[in-house]
């Protein structure tokens, strides 16, 4: 047993459970509805203080970054209209932590591979195929955020994101985004358009607590952190899943989030199922 997890909240050790069901189908209902469902308060009070002492230890390896980018993360054409939202950047500022500064045993690793867990989160997505994500920079990170513009409108290049709230920052760092905006074969950027301008009726509003695990489905609905006031920075732990056995993040993306490249991310390189720009 896991000291860290509650195991009344996610009883991932007890997959044939009435408590069981009842969590996973109601994660289901909110996945259905829009793509986004958090379990509160997974983590017992030691878990809480752990992963937070973990979090503050390894920040200072995080990969800071002060850039502008677009909410695809790709460089700029000029070909295009200047309004296109593909040629829109805005600020960020933003730290990851890469997944090799956390270690098997550990905190937050120690939450991804706890026994049920993946089953817990493949059950809530009824996904299948489901796999972990292969990237040996990006399956368990922390986005360790600190004052500054947040972390503005994008979309994920993985299909499922599994988020533990870990510190809140002391004012601002909600989650917004607008539900399955764009689909595999259209980008709508018309729509993507209307949130970057402020007027879309479509974006949801979420303040995450610590300990909360939050499911989203970020390849098709764009998403951003606002933006954070004060000296405490915010922590969340980032777990991810995919629909391939070998998806890595694309060179360029791999570089801004993470200030390098290791060669797996160029030998996979494009091998994606759709024809999305990230």
């Amino acid at each position: 047993m896991n000291p860290n997890i509650d195991y009344d909240v996610l009883p991932v050790d007890r997959p044939d459970s009435a408590a069981y069901s009842a969590v996973v189908d109601r994660v289901r209902a909110e996945l259905a509805h829009d793509g986004c469902a958090v379990v509160h308060g997974v983590l017992t009070p030691t878990g809480l203080a752990a992963t937070l002492a973990e979090a503050d230890d390894v920040a200072p390896a995080a990969h800071r970054s002060f850039n502008r980018t677009n909410p695809y993360f790709t460089v700029d054409d000029e070909t295009l209209p200047a309004d296109d939202p593909r040629r829109r950047f805005y600020d960020r500022s933003n730290a990851f932590v890469p997944a090799d500064n956390f270690l098997p045993g550990g905190p937050l690793r120690g939450i991804y591979d706890e026994p049920g867990f993946d089953r817990f989160i493949r059950d809530c997505l009824q996904a299948d195929p489901f796999h972990r994500y292969a990237d040996p920079l990006a399956d368990v990170i922390i986005n360790a955020a600190v004052e500054g513009p947040g972390f503005p409108w994008h979309f994920d290049t993985n299909d499922y994101t599994v988020t533990l709230a870990i510190q809140t920052a002391e004012e601002g760092g909600a989650f917004q985004y607008a539900p399955n905006i764009r689909s595999a074969e259209d980008e709508n950027f018309a729509e993507v358009s209307q949130v970057l301008d402020g007027v879309s009726d479509r974006v949801v509003s979420l303040d995450l607590a610590p300990g909360d695990l939050q499911i989203f489905l970020g390849r098709h609905s764009l998403h951003r952190v606002t933006p954070l006031l004060g000296d405490r920075p915010r922590y969340v732990g980032i777990f991810s899943y995919v629909d391939q056995p070998d998806m890595v993040a694309s060179p360029e993306r791999c570089r801004q989030l993470y200030g390098r490249v290791l060669p797996i991310h160029f030998e996979r390189a494009g091998r994606r199922h759709d024809i999305l720009l990230d």
